[in-house]
């Protein structure tokens, strides 16, 4: 069955709900649906309270290491930690806490293009089980081509069966944004999930335009029950008004 797994999403050391397609790096402001009065430890001893395992807290750009690393001090092994993760720093990351990292950036260089040296020198330095691949992607002609650098640059591996076969081998986990709808609470990609429920060799984490404990629902029927979800801005605890949080948590408790 589908599981629930919380988000932290940091950006400017501040826990935030962000629309994805509004991450710049030309100084404009990114949409923010909402920003938090809390600090990113009192997310993670929310989550840890309820047996939240699985979720992740994610830096989106400089300025965030301090936040990280107190969500990560409230919750030790209990949530994975993405943004600016490399084969330099990895270890340091799980040292501090992290249950796992998440990588997407550093397996490319400038220009999108794949670079396999990159990923087996993270698992030579953090192992494949402390490892989770981030595969997020926008719609193209292809399908879904990942994007990285904060979902800016397209890179050249589409989302597809092969692609998850060819990195299953290196990683415990897949996190998967459908950065198109992410933060805009319209509803999921449906199309995506179902192709990522028929695969089903590994973990994968569904992230995107969740609206509604409806929406959950159509994440475990079109992913077969092999797709976890997480719901960012329409969730009460990050300001949204169309999905419970307490619901969520039984939502798991049930599924258990």
């Amino acid at each position: 069955m589908t599981r629930f797994r919380p988000c932290i999403d940091l950006h400017q050391g501040r826990v935030k709900q962000i629309v994805g397609g509004s991450l710049r790096d030309d100084g404009s402001a990114p949409v923010e649906n909402f920003v938090s009065e809390h600090p990113a430890g009192w997310f993670a001893e929310t989550f840890r309270a309820d047996e939240l395992r699985g979720g992740h807290v994610i830096k989106l750009g400089p300025g965030n290491d301090a936040a990280a690393r107190e969500a990560l001090a409230a919750w030790p092994g209990g949530l994975q930690l993405g943004g600016g993760i490399n084969a330099a720093n990895a270890a340091a990351w799980l040292d501090a806490g992290a249950s796992q990292v998440i990588v997407t950036s550093a397996l490319f260089d400038a220009a999108g293009r794949h670079l396999p040296d990159a990923l087996a020198a993270l698992v030579k330095a953090v192992g494949r089980e402390r490892l989770v691949i981030d595969l997020s992607c926008r719609r193209t002609a292809d399908g879904w081509t990942v994007a990285m650098n904060r979902w800016q640059t397209l890179t050249d591996v589409t989302v597809d069966h092969a692609a998850l076969d060819r990195f299953a081998p290196s990683c415990a986990e897949f996190l998967i944004h459908a950065a198109d709808v992410e933060g805009l609470c319209r509803g999921i990609d449906a199309d995506l999930v179902a192709l990522l429920g028929t695969w089903g060799k590994r973990p994968v984490t569904y992230a995107g335009g969740a609206a509604s404990l409806a929406d959950v629902r159509l994440v475990d029927q079109a992913g077969h029950g092999r797709v976890d979800v997480t719901v960012g801005s329409a969730l009460d605890i990050f300001g949204g008004s169309g999905v419970s949080y307490r619901d969520l948590v039984a939502w798991n408790r049930r599924n258990s």
